[in-house]
């Protein structure tokens, strides 16, 4: 589990990004291609999700955007934990859903937008 620290540090590596992810957000909640987006953020080779920002000289972080639909197909949540990830899946309205993938591990962060 990151530290106080270690969440605000990311939270600021991320501000640039808040916008292209709610606008992203936005478009899969409208089209219905989900109700619960969520933005994986990475710095390695990811073959999951679409691509929405490749990390380069002035982002720090790549960013892919995916599905609790997909998390579950491909069984990085198992079907049976999924009702368990919908409650406490902060509404995508508000917060963005972000699947961190970092030295401090793996973890779901949800993030005002």
């Amino acid at each position: 589990m990151p530290t106080a620290d270690q969440f605000l540090a990311l939270q600021l590596q991320l501000q640039p990004y808040k916008k292209i992810l709610a606008q992203a957000a936005d478009v899969i909640l409208d089209e219905n291609v989900s109700k619960y987006p969520i933005f994986i953020i990475h710095q390695q080779e990811l073959n999951m999700g679409v691509s929405l920002i490749e990390a380069g000289d002035k982002m720090k972080w790549s960013v892919n955007a995916s599905t609790l639909e997909e998390f579950v197909s491909k069984e990085l949540i198992f079907m049976e934990k999924a009702q368990d990830f919908i409650s406490s899946y902060k509404d995508p309205e508000e917060h963005l859903c972000l699947f961190v993938l970092s030295e401090l591990g793996a973890q779901f962060i949800f993030m005002p937008r």
